[in-house]
């Protein structure tokens, strides 16, 4: 008679290259697509630069090619790498951030209206920001005192949220998911306290609820977001077996060996610091940690050690593509990156709960 775990190490064998097959296409492709379209937007806006000249202009920066290859002037070039670049960095790393965050709570809860704002996060880093603006506390930390702020608060809402929902030592799905919308209630309720009382400020509140890359400091802020990149992809993705396991239900998944208690933990702990971070440096983007890994299951399969990877590089790319979208749409002027999020993730959401009913 085989073993059990010599047949399974055998299978598992047997079926990691083809996996890795799919992975490394699934990441080629969607590389390859998020590289073209921040080629795209680098070039695109008040100040627009040809993409051959953008092209020889990026092959300068990075020693590829011989300086006589600059065709843009020092204003142009100033735009390009010192304002738009990190910019599409930024919006690359949230955009990641939220997808990652989406895939993992949705297997995680089985849930597929599940999305990182689900923990109350977003509310608590909503009043942390409106809070800063408030009382003038945006120059401190050199600077960062907005983001800093709205970070704090939001890991405060989440461990508000946890702690509600955790009984006996257990952590049970539907008492989170109801202690994350009683909470981010409440601290919506408090942020429309705040913003009645914003006075001349409450313009900046909103703009920045409605979801923006237009950071102060941008490679500053691009600073802060990466490290959480880090611990997202590469803390997500070692728990990519379990996930695939706790799809069978939670039961199963226990006698199968995953200890889900420390797997709700580990992932709830993730998400939250990943979903803090993106919010307290661009504000509350809707939809992208909702619809994109639904996009991604449907065209790379339900199978976490794919899925992750990819919806990170669609969500980067999709996010890139909204916030090029809200520099130009109006000319003169920009919109908010949450307002065409919204626009392109509504109608898909519906197109979504349509072709589930038939």
């Amino acid at each position: 008679m085989v073993n059990p775990s010599t047949k399974d190490i055998n299978e598992a064998a047997l079926k990691l290259p083809s996996v890795l097959r799919r992975l490394v296409a699934a990441s080629l492709l969607l590389t390859a697509l998020l590289i073209a379209v921040s080629l795209v937007s680098l070039g695109l806006g008040q100040s627009d630069a040809p993409l051959s000249a953008t092209l020889k202009s990026a092959a300068v920066k990075l020693h590829l090619a011989s300086p006589d290859a600059y065709e843009l002037d020092e204003a142009t070039e100033s735009i390009l790498w010192d304002i738009r670049l990190p910019r599409i960095l930024l919006a690359a790393l949230v955009g990641m951030l939220l997808a990652a965050g989406g895939v993992a709570l949705q297997g995680l809860l089985l849930n597929p209206l599940a999305d990182p704002y689900t923990v109350g996060v977003s509310s608590g880093a909503a009043l942390g920001a409106s809070i800063a603006v408030v009382l003038g506390w945006g120059g401190m930390l050199h600077g960062f005192g907005v983001p800093a702020l709205a970070f704090a608060t939001a890991i405060a809402a989440m461990l508000l949220v946890y702690s509600l929902a955790r009984y006996r030592g257990r952590l049970a799905m539907h008492s989170f998911l109801l202690a994350g919308i009683v909470v981010g209630s409440f601290l919506w309720a408090l942020l429309t306290f705040v913003m009645t009382i914003a006075g001349q400020d409450l313009s900046v509140i909103i703009y920045w609820l409605l979801g923006s890359f237009s950071a102060p400091d941008p490679w500053g802020y691009v600073r802060i977001a990466a490290p959480f990149v880090l611990l997202a992809l590469v803390g997500l993705y070692a728990f990519a077996r379990d996930l695939n396991v706790l799809s069978l239900g939670e039961e199963t998944a226990n006698h199968l060996g995953v200890r889900t208690e420390s797997l709700k933990n580990v992932i709830i702990i993730i998400t939250s610091l990943a979903t803090a971070a993106a919010v307290s440096v661009s504000g509350v983007i809707g939809f992208v940690g909702l619809i994109v890994p639904h996009m991604a299951r449907r065209v790379f399969g339900p199978d976490h050690r794919i899925l992750l990877p990819a919806a990170a590089l669609l969500g980067a790319t999709l996010m890139v593509a909204a916030d090029t979208a809200a520099r130009n749409i109006v000319p003169g002027s920009e919109l908010p990156v949450g307002v065409i999020t919204a626009l392109l993730g509504a109608p898909f959401f519906c197109y979504l709960l349509k072709r589930g009913r038939s």
